[in-house]
């Protein structure tokens, strides 16, 4: 393994609160590492694991350190991209009623998918993608 990114972290000024908005938006399970202000996050089946590679990560959630991003202000870090089965224009609403904002609309990128990036209720920002087109073309298969 070479280089390969592992696992990812999101911040949480309140961490209740974006543990339910990723459970119920993503399905994902969270589980407190003892008495810490600190989650796994278990990104579900195919996820790179400690004794198998896979072609997801895993993550963790931690107590944000500090003020939550302002709305408008640029990425401070890095984000995260979730690969979709399924309709991501659904998942995207689903987001958005859930709590999310948007960041940066649905559009179809061809050769790559459709994507688009919400704000979690703590301003964190992520994206969603599929490889399917809004015209239903799959770029994966051509």
């Amino acid at each position: 393994m070479a280089n390969l990114v592992v696992h990812f972290e999101i911040h949480a000024s309140e961490p209740q609160r974006l543990i339910d908005f990723y459970s119920e938006l993503l399905g994902w399970k969270f589980t407190q590492f003892g008495d810490m202000a600190y989650w796994s996050i278990d990104t579900g089946e195919g996820a790179v694991t400690m004794d198998a590679p896979g072609r997801g990560i895993n993550g963790g959630l931690t107590q944000r350190q500090g003020p939550a991003p302002q709305p408008g202000a640029p990425v401070n870090g890095s984000d995260f991209v979730v690969g979709v089965d399924g309709s991501v224009d659904e998942l995207f609403a689903k987001g958005l009623g859930l709590g999310g904002t948007e960041a940066l609309p649905l559009t179809d990128m061809p050769g790559i998918g459709r994507v688009g990036y919400l704000l979690d209720p703590d301003g964190n920002v992520f994206g969603l993608i599929s490889p399917v087109l809004s015209d239903g073309t799959d770029v994966m298969t051509g």
